[in-house]
Formats: C-alpha cells, sequence, structure tokens
C-alpha cells in the first residue's frame, strides 16, 4: 500500500501542472457545490473557491514554513505555474478576444463614463490606504492603487514600473478583496441600485472592473446579465493596464513632486 501511495504521489509530482488543474477544478466543485447547498447561490461559487485558494494558501505556508502557499508543498507545486504570469497574460488576452469596438459602441456613452470613473475612483482609493499605511513613494503607490483597480492590473503595472515583489503582492491582495467584495456584497444592494437590466449591468462592469467579481456577482443576481457585466468589465482591465503604469504613474510621481 506504501509502495502504490508512494508511485501516485511521483506520478502527480512528475505532472505537476495536470496535478494543478485537478486541484483547482475539484476547489472549484466543492465551492459551486456550498454555494448552492448553503447559501443557495446568494454568494456565488467563485467568491467561495477565491476564499478557499486563500485558505488553502495560508495553511499551506504555515504547515511548509515557506513563502509561497500551497506552492511550497511539492505535490502542488505545479500550481506555481498554473497561477504564474505566462497563464495569467494569457487569460487577459483571451478575454479580450470576446469584446469588440462595435459592443462598446452599444455600451453607450454612459459605459465610457463609468469605464474612465471607475479605474480613476478605484486607483484614488488604493493609493489613499497605500499612504495610509506610509508608503511615501510613487512606484509602490501606484502599484497599490492598480491593484485596487484589479487583482491583475495591479502586477502588470508594478512589473512595467520597477515595483517590488512584495508591493505587487499587496496589490494582488487589495484586488482579491475587492473581488471578493463585489461578489458578495452587490447581490444584496441589486435591487436598491437598479442592477436588474443590461443597461445597468454594463454600467455596474464598467464601475467595478474586476471581471470575476462582476460576473460571480451578476450570476448570483440573474446569469443573463453577465455577458453585459463581461463586456465593460473586460475592457476595464485593459484600460487599467494602458493607465496605470502610464497616465496615472505620472499623475502620481507629478502630485508627490
Amino acid at each position: 500500500m506504501t509502495d502504490m501511495s508512494d508511485m501516485l504521489a511521483a506520478v502527480l509530482v512528475k505532472n505537476g501542472l495536470l496535478t494543478a488543474f485537478a486541484v483547482v477544478g475539484i476547489t472549484m466543485w466543492l465551492a459551486y457545490f456550498l454555494s448552492a447547498r448553503l447559501t443557495r447561490g446568494h454568494l456565488h461559487g467563485s467568491a467561495l473557491a477565491i476564499m478557499l485558494g486563500l485558505l488553502m494558501a495560508y495553511i499551506g505556508g504555515v504547515a511548509t514554513g515557506g513563502k509561497h502557499g500551497v506552492v511550497d508543498i511539492k505535490l502542488l507545486s505545479g500550481i506555481g505555474l498554473l497561477g504564474g504570469s505566462m497563464l495569467r497574460d494569457f487569460a487577459i488576452v483571451s478575454t479580450a478576444y470576446g469584446a469588440t469596438l462595435t459592443d462598446m459602441r452599444r455600451c453607450g456613452m454612459s459605459g465610457i463614463v463609468s469605464l474612465l470613473l471607475g479605474v480613476v475612483l478605484s486607483f484614488v482609493a488604493g493609493a489613499a490606504v497605500a499612504l495610509a499605511f506610509g508608503y511615501t513613494d510613487a512606484v509602490s503607490i501606484t502599484t497599490i492603487g492598480a491593484g485596487a483597480v484589479t487583482y491583475i492590473v495591479g502586477p502588470v503595472t508594478g512589473a512595467a514600473i520597477g515595483a517590488s515583489s512584495e508591493v505587487m503582492a499587496l496589490s494582488i491582495a487589495a484586488g482579491l478583496v475587492k473581488s471578493v467584495l463585489v461578489m458578495i456584497g452587490a447581490p444584496f444592494f441589486a435591487r436598491s441600485i437598479g442592477l436588474d437590466n443590461p443597461r445597468t449591468a454594463m454600467v455596474f462592469g464598467g464601475m467595478m472592473g474586476t471581471t470575476s467579481g462582476v460576473c460571480g456577482a451578476l450570476a448570483a443576481i440573474d446569469p443573463k446579465l453577465v455577458p453585459y457585466g463581461a463586456m465593460t468589465s473586460t475592457f476595464y482591465t485593459g484600460l487599467g493596464c494602458l493607465m496605470g503604469p502610464s497616465v496615472l504613474f505620472l499623475a502620481t510621481k507629478a502630485l508627490l513632486g
């Protein structure tokens, strides 16, 4: 029995990326199962999956004394590749393929305004938090502010302007917190803010931006609204990646002198 377990472990370690896909798939299935059974879909499965992932990362870091979460467990080392920059950037590009300029024009002026306003307001909020925690250099403040835009924009901006890995990790954490809050909070406030039609779903996607958070929230409110929110939130991520290391960084640098 021990020999069989050792053989299975060796196969899983050798095929780390496939193991990572299997672990993520099981985690997603468990999250959606718990969402349906315990919350009747009010707390979307994506939000639970993120929470489970963060919990697993914490347990992995504590158990091994390492700094990379579950990646420090040899059996789960493939998750480091699955969650690495290569597949992250591929995900950004593949998501953008679902949106066109024609779709953008359908959003109208409200969609364009919500995109610009959403990126700037999220950045300002994140930058304010960075200042409150004692960061004073433009690079760190811009990176954390960009993380508040989305957890994708944060590391993309940080890598472009030379931020440290610790600051980029904080920017990702800021984006994850925002994503989870949007997923959890939006369904409870949907009726009071009129989030029940395609137009408001587009504005919501443009203001919040985090695609995973927006899609998770809209799926809990009304699955038919998901494509509309995803349309503007996809552009939001791309716009944030363009503005973060350029306009927003230069503006932050100018304000800080």
